[in-house]
């Protein structure tokens, strides 16, 4: 890790410039109900209203236009993703006529699945993520490819930050930034810009109980994998590794939460019924978290959570109402 560069506040805001025109400023909404319920005041950054559905689009849209700006843009793209991140890459692609291939599990969602292939990207599905990850690197290998990770690089990192400036332009003072964390891009990118629009402010993040390698990794000291596919609803963040860019940031959090999967679907549930949005599961995980916080938070403190994304397969879906949650409230309480 002594070569890697990590990224900074001057490149989100080189990306936050590059970006402007190129992807949706989503609105910040909030549910005075749950205010109320919870004694906070809670602000969502609805990504799931970004282009694609999801805040990929951000870090994908600006590593490409920095290539262009450099005069680098490649014959071929390829990249790896468990969903949102594959609609990204084939949107930006497409977007610059260049020909781009997604390495996948299986079992990806079919709904992005779908999506990635509507934008004229194709796809190469492998029975698990690291043969997927490994497929990609030796495509990558190939004349003219270039390979767009979706986490473990600056400008990704830099891109998705642009979320969290938007959030904390609009949003004014706040107390408290949470973002859920797969492979964690999102979640330092709202490191970085929190910490230079807003240094007084919490940075808090939260990840699947069955898909911890983050929490593990963080508890350690050093980059923890996954030994197996993970089984959780929050598909989004269910990446088997964070990366040599990422875990540096990630623990400069102030705090990070291992969500169980009863948790996980109630705080869907109730977020796509308090929001009227439809939201994923790895969106309102961190809804566990904001709960947490909520109960040592001084009264009416403000919190901006970046709600990820929309995009939920018809299983997913069936899975998350198995159970039906909203018969039990939310109250600071029961967090």
């Amino acid at each position: 890790m002594s070569d890697v560069i990590p990224p900074t506040f001057a490149d989100i805001d080189a990306a936050t410039k590059r970006l402007k025109g190129k992807v949706k400023h989503t609105p910040l909404l909030e549910s005075s109900l749950l205010n109320k319920w919870l004694g906070q005041r809670i602000l969502f950054k609805a990504e799931c209203l970004q282009t694609t559905g999801a805040f990929k689009i951000r870090g994908a849209t600006n590593f490409l236009t920095k290539l262009a700006e450099e005069n680098k843009l490649p014959q071929r793209i390829v990249a790896n993703s468990s969903g949102n991140h594959a609609q990204a890459v084939a949107y930006a692609a497409s977007q610059m006529n260049i020909p781009a291939c997604i390495y996948a599990t299986e079992n990806v969602s079919p709904v992005k699945a779908a999506a990635t292939q509507y934008y004229g990207a194709k796809m190469s599905l492998h029975p698990t993520r690291p043969e997927a990850d490994e497929a990609v690197q030796k495509a990558a290998l190939e004349p003219g490819t270039v390979w767009i990770p979706p986490f473990n690089h600056p400008e990704i990192i830099a891109g998705q930050g642009t979320a969290c400036v938007e959030a904390l332009q609009d949003a004014g003072a706040v107390n408290a930034v949470f973002a859920p964390c797969g492979g964690g891009g999102l979640l330092s990118g709202t490191l970085l810009a929190t910490r230079a629009l807003q240094p007084s402010a919490k940075v808090i993040g939260a990840e699947p109980l069955n898909a911890n390698d983050a929490a593990c990794s963080l508890q350690s000291g050093k980059i923890e994998s996954l030994t197996g596919a993970p089984n959780t609803l929050a598909d989004g963040a269910a990446t088997p590794s964070v990366g040599p860019y990422t875990f540096p940031l990630l623990q400069q959090l102030d705090d990070f939460y291992e969500v169980d999967e009863i948790q996980i679907a109630y705080w869907t549930q109730w977020l796509q019924h308090l929001l009227k949005l439809h939201i994923e599961a790895t969106s309102a995980m961190s809804m566990a978290a904001v709960a947490a916080w909520a109960l040592e938070a001084p009264p009416q403190s403000t919190a901006v959570v970046i709600l990820s994304g929309g995009n939920i397969s018809q299983q997913s879906m069936l899975k998350l109402w198995e159970k039906d949650y909203l018969l039990q409230p939310p109250t600071i309480t029961e967090a």
